[in-house]
């Protein structure tokens, strides 16, 4: 996706050097280490990819290292065509600092379809559905949930989407707002389904990352994963097709809602080439940036207006879910809490998936809620 725009803007400005400064690493978490002694140091890239909410709000804006591009905004139309809830996921007193480039879904089920057909079974909406259809898996000898854990957000990941399909979404909004404590019983109920399903998942969890998890449903060696839509991305590099080789519902229990993970990109104040990262921001809003981008990425465009037809039939689902559904912000992904908080809840989880215990993970999360910001 991003060699899709990288090669459309130096299409469009021949004379301009683009330089991929990316960092490796799923979540964006070595890149963030990254960023921020850039950031510090004086010495920004020209934009980097940020995820919308506090994420972009509470580190870069209010400390003051952003320049507002509401202006951008005004003069390409953007306010009538980006979603009025992903413009405020980048607004701070009433200027725009990032444009969206993609919507990700963060609560989705993939499942490989031959597995399923085999066993007639059907993907489960429910978390008596899921242990129900990972009784059957296991009684095959294949592990029903592919899960990584090497570098813990795949596991936080998981358990976020278990906390929303557990209480729904005022109970996760008003959680990570610091409206509820971390010791309610819907966070222990989510808890212990987690280390209910940690029996079903592959031995070798502590030592795959998020794509290797994809990849043992792609081998058939495990049934299913809940991951992000970018994991439709790696599905299809790898030659399968959607709706044919894997299919994706909504994870348990979270029909007709919509956890949003957003990639944005802005405007560093110190920006060494800052009309080259204008030039990029408007491309990136544009029709053709989102198309160039997204098909590829696993994401749909940010846009509400852009043609359909580059899209396949799960992206085109994501669109119409996004359009009704009820969204929410993910905390793993930076968006409903501040980052202190989501190391601190990726942290506990790595600790979670070997301990399984609930009351003191619960106990924890509280206090370090308390501690980190997990209380706004």
């Amino acid at each position: 996706g991003l060699n899709a725009l990288i090669q459309l803007y130096t299409k469009k400005y021949p004379d301009v050097e683009f330089v991929n400064a990316t960092v490796a690493g799923g979540a964006g978490t070595n890149a963030k280490a990254v960023l921020k002694t850039r950031m510090l140091g004086g010495d920004p890239p020209d934009s980097f990819q940020v995820h919308g909410g506090s994420e972009l709000i509470d580190t870069w804006v209010k400390t003051g290292y952003m320049e507002p591009i509401t202006q951008l905004y005004k003069d390409h139309g953007w306010l009538k065509v980006f979603p009025k809830s992903i413009i405020d996921m980048l607004s701070y007193k009433g200027e725009i600092y990032a444009v969206p480039v993609n919507v990700h879904r963060g609560n989705c089920l993939w499942y490989n379809k031959k597995l399923f057909a085999e066993l007639k079974l059907t993907p489960p909406t429910t978390f008596d559905d899921f242990f129900k259809v990972a009784e059957k898996f296991k009684a095959k000898g294949i592990p029903a949930l592919a899960l990584a854990s090497r570098t813990k957000w795949e596991v936080a990941h998981l358990f976020e989407d278990i906390l929303l399909g557990t209480g729904g979404p005022k109970f996760y909004n008003d959680l990570f707002a610091g409206k509820l404590a971390w010791t309610d019983a819907r966070v222990k109920k989510a808890l212990n389904t987690l280390k209910k399903m940690l029996d079903y998942v592959n031995a070798d969890h502590a030592t795959l990352t998020w794509d290797q998890a994809c990849g043992l449903v792609l081998q058939g060696k495990a049934a299913m994963t809940v991951m992000g839509d970018w994991a439709k991305g790696y599905f299809t590099s790898n030659g399968w097709k959607p709706n044919v080789d894997f299919g994706v519902v909504p994870s348990p229990g979270t029909k007709g809602m919509f956890v949003v993970v957003n990639d944005s990109f802005g405007l560093p104040k110190k920006a060494k080439n800052r009309e080259n990262c204008l030039n990029l921001l408007a491309l990136l809003g544009a029709v053709e940036g989102q198309n160039a981008f997204n098909p590829l990425k696993g994401s749909i465009p940010a846009r509400t207006d852009v043609p359909r037809t580059p899209y396949d039939p799960i992206a085109l689902g994501a669109m119409d879910d996004f359009a009704k559904d009820t969204l929410v912000p993910s905390c793993v992904h930076g968006s409903a809490v501040l980052d202190s908080f989501a190391s601190a809840l990726n942290d506990e989880m790595g600790v979670f998936v070997n301990e399984r215990n609930v009351e003191a993970t619960a106990k924890r999360l509280e206090q370090q809620a308390k501690d980190l910001g997990g209380r706004q």
